[in-house]
């Protein structure tokens, strides 16, 4: 597998909050994306997701509780489970789709 640098590839997506994916191992796709402090809308999805903020900070509202989550840290957003992104949120943020 290549070297991937998550932040220059955050860094030179045209628009924040739209995600790539740089690939898969095995089910689970890796994606990187670029926060810009806006907030993005509620979300739940069928499968786990891991959200780790390579660099700045992200702010979630975890069903009726805000959790923040530092650079070198990751939320693990449990199937099922309404999630959203509060603003302030910054940075690089990885997500791994399970």
């Amino acid at each position: 597998m290549p070297l991937l640098d998550f932040a220059a590839i955050a860094e030179q997506l045209p628009q924040s909050w739209k995600s790539i994916c740089l690939g898969q191992i095995g089910p689970t796709q890796i994606k990187v994306l670029r926060m810009d402090g806006q907030a993005y809308e509620q979300d739940t999805h069928d499968y786990n997701e891991g959200l780790l903020v390579i660099s700045g900070c992200l702010y979630l509202r975890i069903e009726d509780q805000a959790v923040e989550v530092s650079a070198g840290q990751m939320y693990l957003v449990q199937a099922g489970t309404a999630h959203s992104v509060l603003t302030g949120s910054h940075g690089t943020l990885l997500i791994i789709d399970v």
